[in-house]
């Protein structure tokens, strides 16, 4: 197949996948997109196995779409963006101190621990894996993913500082998530460097990032003021972000990150403007598609999966290992800020957002982007069933966490 068949196709398959869980099954969209494909995915591998069809076509279809070149350089910037958006930048200021607190120590400090205790567990179960593939699997998982995040956060009645505080951490901790996973893979392949160079480049890509996003938007809300058309409009922010994005990678910096703060200086520049209609329209189209496709494309990805009994247990021992890890980075991400009057560092504030920080396709991209090789089938494994875990479980159940907190629920699907 050509890839504009392949992306017909995909389009096609999430259009009915959408339509059926809208009109009978009232799944969050991120939600069922991904529980029907998981389900398709689970369904084929059976009858494979059963000999009623042969499967292996439909992979190798799946495998003709690069989904981790896809992500990473190509949805993740668009998505960043269009989540960005949405967030007040007054809202966004005064909860500075927990988002930077969460997204950068928080991340590195849920690395530290998921690659530490994997490193520990999986020598004891038999399936060792070095120690800087540990950390590489822990800087994968430890970043919460927007799209998942923010498609909840959309009916969960959340109290602003913690919709704030979560939302705003999930856009930020991809940027730096994929940072560390830089520094670290390099790490692993043999590159030889010193802890000054790590930090180096991880401030490079970070606050270059940073620096790059702010003056791309700043530059964008001047062209934007100049004109009177919402094509214009819209076509200038598509540069913004693609050609952006592009330059970016070009200078060594972060992307990512740069969509998100490029981001956040434009939709505030358009929630005081009515010409902003235009684009607020236009990006929560590219979002609501993009995420369709991101979740299909994800549980298809699952038909080239290749369990045994030893990998499932991993997988077992890997959930429950990153949710312990995920709570204790953020309690102590924010019980440091504490002393200074800067974070509420309740056991309710660590339970929503440990619960909340759901996992989802950058995680997958970032583990299928690894080397082939025994390591990389165990890192893809384990990362699956967290981001299966996270996105079926855990996005379903936020609501009754809420309720049971005495901070109301979910709005119901309509």
């Amino acid at each position: 197949m050509t890839t504009v068949q392949i992306a017909a196709s995909i389009v096609t398959l999430a259009a009915l996948l959408a339509w059926i869980n809208n009109r009978w099954v009232r799944l969050p969209p991120q939600i069922g997109m991904l529980a029907f494909a998981l389900a398709g995915s689970i369904a084929l591998v059976g009858l494979d196995a059963l000999g009623v069809i042969d499967a292996s076509r439909i992979e190798r279809v799946v495998g003709e779409v690069d989904f981790a070149r896809t992500v990473v350089h190509g949805m993740l910037g668009l998505l960043l963006f269009a989540g960005a958006l949405g967030i007040p930048v007054d809202q966004l200021r005064e909860q500075r101190w927990p988002i930077a607190a969460l997204s950068i120590g928080g991340t590195i400090a849920s690395t530290a621990l998921v690659g530490g205790a994997i490193y520990a567990l999986l020598g004891a179960l038999g399936r060792p894996i070095a120690a800087t593939d540990a950390f590489v699997f822990g800087a994968v998982i430890s970043p919460t993913d927007p799209v998942a995040v923010l498609g909840v956060l959309k009916r969960a009645k959340l109290p602003p500082q913690l919709a704030v505080q979560i939302s705003g951490e999930s856009l930020f901790n991809d940027g730096v998530g994929v940072v560390l996973f830089t520094v670290l893979l390099g790490l692993a392949a043999g590159h030889h460097a010193t802890v000054g160079d790590a930090v180096f480049l991880f401030a490079r890509e970070a606050i270059g990032g940073a620096v790059f996003g702010l003056v791309g938007g700043l530059v964008c809300v001047r062209m934007l003021r100049a004109v009177d058309d919402g094509t214009v409009e819209v076509l200038l922010t598509l540069a913004l972000v693609l050609g952006g994005g592009a330059a970016a990678e070009a200078l060594g910096i972060s992307a990512p990150i740069a969509a998100v703060v490029a981001g956040i200086i434009v939709g505030n520049r358009s929630s005081h403007d009515a010409r902003g209609h235009h684009l607020d329209m236009f990006w929560e189209l590219v979002d609501e598609l993009l995420n369709a496709v991101l979740f299909l494309a994800l549980g298809l990805e699952a038909t080239r999966l290749r369990v045994s009994v030893e990998l499932a247990i991993a997988a077992a021992v890997a959930v429950p290992v990153v949710l312990a890890a995920r709570a204790v980075s953020v309690g102590a991400s924010l019980a440091l800020l504490r002393p200074f009057g800067r974070s509420e560092s309740s056991l309710r504030t660590v339970a929503i957002l440990t619960w909340g920080g759901l996992r989802g396709g950058l995680s997958v991209a970032l583990a299928l982007s690894l080397p082939r090789g025994d390591t990389r089938d165990v890192i893809l494994v384990m990362t699956y069933a967290i981001v299966a875990i996270a996105v079926l479980v855990q996005g379903l159940t936020l609501g009754t966490l809420l309720r049971k907190l005495g901070l109301g629920g979910t709005h119901e699907p309509g």
